[in-house]
């Protein structure tokens, strides 16, 4: 009798447990994540989506500044892992808060009781963008020490020994992209600050960013030779990164807006501006 009820329990705890993994591979596969095995087990991409359109968020370096990609990018070995994206992205759905600002005056009458609401201006604030970044292994390790070092540099003006007429310039305009072409579409951004929460407790996983080394690593790691002391880095297993962002547009940009454009979503498709 009471090996019945057991086998009976047992069958029960089973089909409920084949029903969430049959719902669960079925979002995993509407993902985009493949498994063959009912072990369900999900990584973070940081490779492109091969054919699918890539919407994750993203602040890259314009492709007008092409003379700005090749100062950074060109010969160097450090930010590799991120040259075809022209920036950094966040491999897991960043948080983010967007706020639109219309700004009023208010002006009080004599001998009222409501004031008047003059209008001022309207404006989009600050975006903090804020993700995890996970690293899994030193491939991954080389993507985290890549995307530190491009917000280390965007951050900096030409200065010191850097060649005329770049001397004294600002830190670049950069792109922001994410979500498709209606929400955030090439929008010229400055980046105001940006975190790396570098937590306790947790695993850090080295890599080395000269491509020769890091192959030469990986054969020495096959083998099951000691690894190389040079050029080495350690990449917390996870981290916060969070980037703060202002719009900015130019004076000839804001010449081209339209209400009825911006409304129907042209401005920030066809014609490529980034309103928001």
């Amino acid at each position: 009798m009471l090996k019945n009820l057991l086998e009976d329990a047992g069958k029960v705890v089973k089909n409920s447990l084949g029903g969430i993994a049959d719902r669960t591979l079925a979002r995993l596969t509407g993902a985009g994540i493949q498994t063959d095995s009912r072990i369900l087990q999900s990584k973070a991409r940081w490779s492109s989506k091969y054919n699918m359109s890539d919407w994750r968020v993203k602040v890259t370096i314009p492709v007008q500044a092409n003379h700005l990609y090749n100062e950074i990018f060109a010969g160097n070995s450090l930010l590799e892992p991120i040259a075809d994206i022209r920036g950094v992205f966040w491999p897991l759905t960043p948080s983010m808060v967007i706020q639109h600002t219309a700004n009023y005056n208010a002006l009080g009458q004599t001998h009222s009781n409501y004031p008047f609401q003059a209008y001022q201006n309207s404006q989009v604030d600050q975006l903090n963008i804020v993700g995890e970044f996970p690293v899994q292994n030193s491939e991954d390790a080389r993507h985290w020490v890549a995307t530190v070092n491009f917000l280390r540099t965007i951050t900096k003006m030409y200065f010191g020994k850097d060649s005329q007429p770049l001397k004294g310039n600002p830190p670049p305009i950069m792109h922001m992209s994410g979500y498709g072409d209606h929400v955030f579409n090439k929008v010229p951004v400055v980046v105001n600050t940006f975190n790396v929460e570098l937590r306790s407790g947790i695993d850090y996983i080295s890599t080395v960013q000269n491509t020769t080394n890091y192959q030469t690593a990986r054969t020495r790691q096959r083998m099951g030779l000691p690894e190389l002391e040079s050029s080495q880095t350690w990449a917390p297993s996870l981290s916060n990164i969070s980037v703060l962002v202002t719009p900015v547009y130019s004076r000839d940009t804001i010449k081209n807006f339209s209400l009825q454009k911006f409304a129907r979503g042209e401005l920030s498709k066809q014609e490529g501006i980034g309103f928001i």
